[in-house]
């Protein structure tokens, strides 16, 4: 059984977008675009459906929304047979499906796309994954949430550092000594002020990754943030 959420803003039950997934065994919720609009966090599905059908503008935008913002879910879109002429790689959906195609060729595209995103492994994804922070070794790069982070060499050095060691806490001078080495001879002062700098930088939502263990040092838990948002932390 596939866990599916179907994103539209039509009335009525997912068969009134897809008759055919009344024939066969899945699970589905249903839910309008604005669900997911600025927490793709709140996604828990194997595959996320979105109806294109009235709207294609508003179905590519959000799917390009949903990529943009890190869904590792499958993405399949339900079109007519004009929309399918529109359809182009740049939407970021795995697959289309004609509202009116049959439960066999749902079944298939359906478990297609998500055996495709199930393979994908961590162990295959180069990229360091903590929670909403993804860190991208290879284009010096990191997000949170799906928003670029603005960091400086050492803040961008330092929050990997973390991310890859995600749980272990680490002592200021051992800090110092990974991420700025053994010949580096400024104070241990000078990793307070970059922890301080990038939980500025992961915002209100997020701050509480990096972790301050009294009288030991700074550890980054992925898990933190979402804590506080859903248990309401202050």
């Amino acid at each position: 059984m596939i866990e599916i959420l179907m994103l539209t803003d039509a009335t009525g039950p997912s068969t009134s977008v897809l008759p055919a997934l009344d024939l066969l065994n899945h699970r589905v919720a249903v839910q309008p675009t604005r669900f997911v609009s600025g927490a793709v966090d709140a996604v828990d599905a194997d595959l996320v459906i979105i109806d294109g059908r009235r709207d294609l503008i508003s179905a590519r935008n959000l799917a390009q929304l949903l990529r943009g913002k890190g869904l590792e879910a499958a993405v399949l879109m339900v079109l007519t047979e004009g929309g399918m002429a529109a359809v182009a790689s740049t939407w970021m959906v795995d697959d289309v499906v004609l509202d009116s195609a049959g439960p066999a060729e749902v079944e298939a595209r359906l478990r297609l796309a998500a055996a495709r995103t199930a393979t994908v492994d961590d162990e295959d994804d180069p990229r360091i994954h903590a929670g909403a922070v993804i860190i991208d070794e290879a284009a010096y790069s990191a997000h949170v949430g799906g928003e670029a982070l603005n960091l400086t060499y050492k803040e961008f050095e330092l929050l990997k550092f973390l991310a890859q060691n995600q749980g272990r806490v680490f002592t200021r001078a051992q800090l110092l000594s990974e991420v700025w080495g053994y010949d580096y001879y400024g104070g241990t002062r000078t990793v307070d002020v970059h922890v301080r700098r990038l939980r500025s930088k992961l915002g209100a939502d997020h701050e509480q990754m990096i972790t301050t263990v009294r009288n030991v040092g700074y550890s980054l838990a992925a898990e933190r943030s979402s804590e506080r948002r859903f248990a309401g932390e202050s």
